[in-house]
């Protein structure tokens, strides 16, 4: 099966589309609605991360999104990669923050790598960043526990 593309522009408004169609694609390839909610929440907080961080709020750049099937070790899941031109950090770095510190904002990566299974970034080559998300669907016995 060929993977989704979507591409869009930073603007924060189209932030639902690329959520709503990651998790259309996750109904439509055996997540639960719940699960495919979750994986969508996880999408979004990473191109809000990306409009915020790697654009500083430039609503005029490119967002690329790729939504697909993949398989490890006999595991099905959904592969979501997505792909700026925005600022370079070194992937080591990007962590979520302290729980214990309250505050507003700044918890988008520890909740997509608490929804994911795998959560990997990498510099690009031609410049900005390379997000890669998977869920793996759970096993029938996890889904009855």
């Amino acid at each position: 099966m060929e993977p989704v593309k979507i591409t869009v522009s930073s603007d924060p408004s189209h932030i639902a589309t690329v959520r709503s169609a990651v998790e259309s694609f996750g109904d439509h390839h055996g997540f639960s609605r719940e699960q495919s909610e979750k994986i969508g929440l996880a999408v979004n907080e990473a191109v809000s991360n990306v409009i915020r961080h790697g654009y500083l709020g430039d609503v005029h750049q490119e967002i690329a999104v790729t939504i697909g099937m993949v398989e490890n070790d006999g595991k099905k899941g959904i592969k979501v990669v997505i792909r700026d031109h925005g600022l370079q950090v070194d992937p080591d770095s990007i962590k979520g923050r302290d729980l214990e510190e309250v505050r507003p904002g700044g918890l988008g990566v520890h909740i997509m790598k608490s929804i994911m299974d795998e959560v990997s970034y990498r510099c690009r080559s031609q410049g900005g960043m390379e997000l890669t998300m998977i869920k793996f669907l759970p096993s029938a016995r996890e889904s009855t526990i």
